[in-house]
């Protein structure tokens, strides 16, 4: 039997929380690992120190996370903000480079 693969669309931030930034992977674990060591110089979350996982989605289908992300990128802060605070009102690290902590 054939194993579905898991896409995601997550949020970081950084220490202070001022700045969001909305993704999408295949790997979650791999990808937080990627921003937490700045694998990807110059880039958004490197240039922001985005290495907090505070918000993420799971989707069966690729096309489906991307609409998702998508959608999340259009939106307000106030909108994401939220979002976040729905599922993580403390906002805190919910997924790191070792796996899922909540």
């Amino acid at each position: 039997m054939r194993q579905r693969h898991k896409y995601y669309i997550y949020i970081m931030t950084n220490k202070s929380r001022k700045v969001l930034y909305v993704g999408v992977t295949g790997d979650l674990e791999n990808r937080i690992w990627q921003h937490k060591t700045h694998r990807f110089k110059k880039s958004f979350t490197d240039k922001y120190n985005c290495e907090y996982c505070i918000y993420y989605e799971e989707f069966t289908y690729i096309n489906d996370a991307i609409d998702r992300e998508t959608q999340l990128k259009k939106w307000t802060r106030k909108k994401k903000e939220t979002l976040i605070n729905a599922i993580n009102p403390e906002w805190r690290e919910i997924v790191n480079e070792r796996g899922y902590i909540r």
